[in-house]
């Protein structure tokens, strides 16, 4: 009995360590999703934030200059220069004031003890962009040829071929073919038939790396020289541009143009935006997404803008003139993402033929301060019955819609939840900028 009852004793005191350890490994995971990676200011304006998390964050220079920056914290003020720090208890709300644009680093420590994280200050210019809206089409070049499939062929004689075996991989560009600059599928197509069967040197970038490979093309059964690769050099679609900058910068879509096969973002070279014409939905379903279906004109004519940068937070080129004058809309604040709340919210988009973006009503139901995804900070649900009846929620071709609260520009819609269109996320206007 006695051993029974010590072994009971062992049971419950290691169910209690595991569970208390549980409890305290769920609570630092808590409190470091709370505090982000990264805080961004504008320069010149009071600036709050309410972590509520039981941690002290040192503030300091980034670099050593003579700058200024002031903390207001409850009814106290203190100025620093550059060989001091600023001390700040994320415990209770904390008002941050930086009057130039400079980088800083804190030092956050949980109970003002334990390291824990460090953090990025970054303050901005404040802006003032021009929610958009509206679908555009879209255009781009990849730089050199993307490799999306390596694979074997059937030979004159029967037997399998793989001339790329070990040499080409899914997701790489190859940029030239014999020192020539390669530009096009076809151009590239039309080198490896002119060899003959002779050997041919690639220059392939793969991720960083650039560098020569010999290949030796063959013949497939009908005689054709082949290497065995799928390739792609362009990509194309409807999305919605998400602002307008004072100098016709735009950004759209909230997330990178990724390539559908490799599912990598696709390294571009040069694009182009098009005007398009909504001229159909398909509504979205649980487990079917919907869809905006869209006329685009590739016409020299119907070209609106440039596209000079694929990241992963979006888009981004120049506008027309002719186009940046006749889009609508006023300019608004942008919304940090300190700024942003759970609660009503709206979208600005284009759906069923509009040619007016109109405003919709959301609701947005979590704040993601240091998502690892950068396009999923903002949790949203659409609660506007007449987009509901329209679309059934989110559908592809909205990606880019602005999103908007209380007067500020805060972000633009990016994903929506397969299982649910209603639901989906958005991206921070302030990590669309950053990019």
């Amino acid at each position: 009995m006695g051993n029974r009852k010590k072994l009971k004793k062992r049971l419950l005191a290691g169910s209690f360590l595991c569970l208390t350890f549980s409890l305290l490994g769920g609570w630092l995971f808590h409190t470091w999703e709370r505090i982000p990676a990264s805080i961004r200011i504008k320069a010149g304006v009071e600036q709050q934030i309410a972590l509520n998390v039981p941690a002290l964050g040192e503030v300091h220079p980034a670099e050593k200059k003579r700058e200024e920056a002031i903390l207001a914290t409850g009814m106290q003020v203190r100025q620093t220069g550059t060989g001091e720090s600023l001390r700040i208890d994320f415990s209770r709300p904390v008002t941050l004031i930086a009057n130039q644009t400079q980088n800083y680093m804190m030092d956050v420590r949980l109970f003002g003890v334990l390291p824990f994280k460090s953090v990025d200050v970054e303050v901005i210019p404040d802006a003032m962009l021009i929610p958009a809206g509206v679908p555009v089409g879209i255009y781009v070049k990849t730089d050199g040829v993307l490799v999306i499939a390596q694979g074997d062929f059937e030979g004159p004689d029967g037997s399998r071929r793989e001339p790329a075996a070990h040499l080409l991989c899914e997701g790489d560009y190859i940029l030239k073919a014999d020192g020539e600059e390669i530009e096009s599928k076809q151009q590239l197509l039309d080198k490896i038939a002119g060899t003959y069967g002779k050997e041919m040197v690639l220059t392939i970038r793969r991720g960083e790396e650039v560098f020569d490979v010999k290949v030796k093309p063959e013949q497939n059964a009908a005689g054709e020289y082949k290497l065995g690769i799928w390739i792609r050099d362009n990509a194309q679609g409807v999305g919605t541009m998400t602002y307008l900058d004072q100098d016709r910068t735009f950004g759209a879509l909230g997330h990178g143009i990724n390539d559908v096969d490799t599912t990598m973002l696709m390294d571009v070279k040069s694009g182009s935006l098009y005007r398009t014409e909504i001229i159909a939905v398909k509504k979205g379903e649980g487990g079917s997404p919907g869809e905006l279906t869209g006329i685009i004109d590739y016409n020299p004519a119907n070209r609106i803008g440039t596209i000079d940068v694929n990241s992963s937070g979006g888009i981004f080129g120049v506008l027309n003139e002719e186009v940046a004058q006749g889009l609508s809309g006023q300019a608004l604040p942008i919304g940090l993402k300190q700024d942003v709340k759970t609660g009503p919210a709206q979208i600005l988009c284009c759906v069923d033929g509009e040619l007016t973006p109109q405003l919709y009503d959301i609701e947005i139901r979590q704040v993601h301060l240091d998502h690892d995804n950068v396009n999923r900070g903002i949790e949203l649900t659409v609660t506007d019955q007449e987009l509901l009846e329209k679309t059934g929620g989110i559908v592809q071709g909205m990606s880019g819609s602005p999103i908007l609260q209380d007067g500020k520009f805060i972000g633009a819609v990016t994903h929506v939840l397969v299982n649910d269109p209603s639901r989906g996320y958005g991206i921070f206007i302030e990590n669309m900028l950053s990019q």
